[in-house]
């Protein structure tokens, strides 16, 4: 059949800078469907101090229609890391969505037509060796006041996995909240050793894990356990066993540099265009222009 060159919505390039995916047709279908394509774009998915709940604003009169767009844009995070946090803000309105929400949810058509063409590079070079940035968002839902866990994991400079999660109890302080970051981070962490290992990659290094909480990653380091982790007991036992065998190794990180931070909370644009460029996130249609061809890989 030849060389991959798309596949269920996801284009495939190749070049000798690496692999690139990206969803720009299935982007542009979008954009019509919605009647978007000549909106007015604009350069970040969310307002930096929006805030969404239950209640706020009427009711859509259709709500299939709120649950159609969301439902589009949740298969489009597949490639697009930098839309993972607003999306996930919109998925936890389906039930009753209101007019807020459609705004919002427009907000990041805008965003979408800034650069269609927006995807991930799967550089050629680089080392094989995981490491993970992990950050929360402490009681960030207006709602339940549950903090949002956010994390990415790199293998070498490519983008391989990352993920935006309402943490499943409510933390009664940042740390605590940080911690469980870390807890669903190092299980994602053991879950690609494990698949690297199936596929006969050896990756004996420690797999470093940047937070830029420092109460947490003591937490993680000290082997005694007091009076107010006990309720936070599992998450414990979960990284300290990891930090133990040394297989992951947390490390602090200065908050400008969390990678993770976009996936937590709504950034300024200046903050969002940096973190998108570290996170390996590239407008492939105008960066690579005439370096990747889909057909003939260089």
């Amino acid at each position: 059949m030849g060389q991959l060159n798309y596949f269920l919505g996801i284009e495939v390039a190749r070049s000798k800078h690496g692999i690139s995916l990206c969803q720009r047709k299935y982007t542009l279908e979008i954009l019509e469907d919605t009647g978007f394509l000549g909106a007015k774009p604009s350069r970040f998915s969310a307002e930096q101090n929006i805030t969404l709940t239950q209640e706020d604003g009427d009711l859509l009169e259709d709500a299939s229609q709120y649950r159609r767009l969301v439902g589009h844009l949740i298969y489009l995070t597949i490639t697009r890391p930098d839309l993972a946090y607003a999306v996930h803000i919109l998925s936890q309105f389906m039930d009753k969505p209101r007019q807020p929400h459609l705004k919002a949810a427009h907000k990041v058509l805008r965003y979408i037509k800034h650069a269609p063409g927006q995807g991930i590079l799967l550089p050629s070079k680089g080392p094989l060796e995981l490491r993970a940035y992990c950050d929360a968002d402490w009681a960030r839902c207006k709602d339940t006041r549950r903090s949002t866990t956010g994390y990415c994991i790199f293998l070498g400079h490519a983008p391989i996995s990352w993920k935006t999660k309402k943490q499943s109890t409510v933390s009664r302080s940042s740390a605590e909240a940080e911690y469980r970051s870390m807890a669903t981070t190092c299980c994602e962490i053991m879950w690609l050793l494990y698949i690297l290992k199936d596929l006969n990659v050896k990756h004996e290094q420690l797999v470093k894990l940047f937070c830029d909480n420092k109460a947490a990653i003591h937490i993680a380091s000290n082997p005694v356990f007091h009076e107010k982790t006990k309720h936070i007991e599992i998450d414990c036992h979960v990284v300290r066993d990891k930090v133990q065998k040394e297989l992951v190794k947390p490390e602090h990180i200065g908050t400008k540099e969390q990678l993770a931070d976009i996936f937590t909370k709504p950034l300024s644009s200046n903050q969002f265009a940096t973190l998108l460029g570290k996170l390996g996130v590239i407008n492939i249609h105008s960066n690579l222009r005439g370096s990747i061809e889909g057909k003939n890989p260089e």
